[in-house]
């Protein structure tokens, strides 16, 4: 990887897969490229997200994303391996699998971890059969947001394995963002779910 983080073949850069999120094959392929640790567009329960498999992808992330070692990147989890990886409280049992990301604290002891069990089956599956949770952080660019799918194909066609394209998609708002490691619980960013009862 270079460091734009493009990926060289020879003398050509090797372009991004175009899957497709309606096809059956997509997911067993998309397992596949984050065992191999690679960097790939998905459509998330939000919004599209970029993504690589938990910690083996993390400093993958921050060369594209051009961000420091300090930045943390939000995780998406099934249930069991949130509790694996954080401390949950027992009351997010009751909202989640949803929109909603939480940092919370994780096993490590002094650090926390910015997590969301998303209510999307295609995640979910891709999730349970990898087996770990993956890191999903936004496709924005430095300066501009991106939201329409031909601009994310246009930024990211070099620089990741595959682009996984929802042709059903119908939502572009992202999850909302509270921090439980406060008390009380303290809202950081609104988003797509209605986090009230949580913020008592």
């Amino acid at each position: 990887m270079n460091v734009n983080g493009d990926r060289i073949v020879g003398w050509m850069v090797e372009e991004a897969q175009l899957l497709y999120k309606t096809v059956d094959s997509t997911i067993d392929r998309v397992v596949r490229y984050l065992q191999e640790d690679n960097l790939l567009v998905l459509p998330c329960d939000t919004i599209y997200g970029l993504s690589g498999r938990y910690a083996t992808t993390f400093d993958k992330l921050c060369a594209l994303k051009k961000t420091t070692g300090q930045h943390q990147f939000i995780v998406l989890a099934t249930l069991e391996q949130a509790h694996q990886l954080c401390k949950v409280p027992p009351i997010l049992e009751k909202h989640w699998p949803c929109a909603l990301t939480v940092i919370l604290e994780n096993h490590e002891g002094g650090q926390s971890t910015a997590i969301r069990v998303p209510n999307d089956p295609f995640i979910q599956t891709i999730l349970t059969k990898l087996g770990r949770p993956i890191y999903s952080t936004s496709v924005n660019d430095t300066g501009f947001t991106i939201t329409n799918i031909t601009d994310i194909i246009f930024t990211y066609k070099q620089k990741v394995k595959a682009i996984v394209i929802d042709p059903d998609r119908g939502r572009d708002t992202p999850s909302t963002l509270i921090d439980c490691t406060k008390a009380p619980y303290e809202l950081v960013r609104c988003g797509a779910y209605d986090a009230s009862q949580l913020l008592v």
